[in-house]
């Protein structure tokens, strides 16, 4: 990615965090920002991913890089995580924890898995964005990324406590924005439709959409493409959505009304299900 402007890093660094930094789109955040010479926070469960990631960065951009490897599901996570990096200058954050890899209905789910990912996608992301919102607000500058998804725009069958989670950070995030802009910090929110990463690919082989791990899945956003229009819109908040078919698809769920919209997500979430389990079976 070649470099937007030669002030980023004034405005923007000297150091980033990104939460789910290991691979998909963390790891294309962590590499944009690289490139635009911030020193990078990597933080993720897994410790190789995240230090191969990081290898790769210092080695290709030469800055500077720390390695969190962490349950950001955990209670304690926000302790956790100020305790490793309250030492650092952070001026910008990339919250992109906090996927699902399931696809079930709510009643069939693990609960105690389906809170944990509201602590991650919602709490935690709150916490982190109070704590160090405050910081960039008292030096004047700094950018805030969220990620929100199109399960946001009406709720889906298989993804309810994801789909209301990402509501939350999409509605989070806009009000956000609207308190911090005039203090100096810029906030965004990426809403995603289907984006090709590591997660995604595994997801499409177990439907049989996809022969391999190798093989992108159609239509795709690939990750940099969401890292590069974050830092490019980062100024323009509050909300961008990353992908011309769900820029069309929110238009025309808005104007059905509620209830169509719905009905319309439970018939594509129930093909969805027939599918997986057709190749369950």
């Amino acid at each position: 990615m070649e470099s937007k402007t030669s002030t980023f890093s004034e405005r923007y660094g000297p150091w980033a965090l990104v939460l789910g930094a290991s691979e998909g789109v963390g790891s294309a955040f962590v590499e944009a920002l690289a490139a635009e010479g911030l020193n990078v926070v990597l933080v993720s469960r897994r410790q190789g991913p995240l230090e191969e990631v990081a290898s790769n960065v210092k080695a290709g951009y030469g800055i500077e890089t720390r390695v969190v490897a962490m349950d950001l599901s955990l209670a304690d996570a926000m302790q956790t995580l100020c305790a490793q990096v309250d030492d650092l200058d952070i001026g910008f954050l990339v919250n992109c924890a906090g996927g699902d890899t399931g696809n079930e209905d709510f009643l069939d789910r693990d609960l105690a898995a389906d809170e944990a990912m509201l602590f991650r996608n919602c709490t935690l992301l709150m916490r982190v964005c109070h704590y160090f919102g405050g910081k960039m607000v008292a030096r004047g500058r700094g950018g805030i990324v969220n990620m929100s998804s199109g399960a946001a725009v009406a709720g889906t069958p298989g993804l309810a406590t994801y789909a209301g989670s990402k509501a939350f950070d999409l509605l989070f995030s806009e009000a956000l924005w609207g308190e911090l802009k005039p203090k100096g910090v810029d906030v965004i929110c990426l809403m995603l439709a289907d984006t090709d990463t590591p997660m995604l690919r595994r997801q499409m082989m177990m439907r049989g959409k996809i022969a391999s791990l190798d093989e992108a899945p159609k239509g795709a956003t690939p990750s940099h493409v969401v890292a590069e229009e974050g830092l490019r819109y980062i100024d323009k908040g509050p909300t961008r959505v990353v992908s011309s078919k769900l820029r069309i698809g929110s238009r025309i769920m808005g104007a059905l009304g509620r209830n169509r919209a719905v009905a319309i997500m439970t018939v594509a979430a129930n093909k969805i299900m027939g599918d997986k389990k057709g190749v369950a079976d």
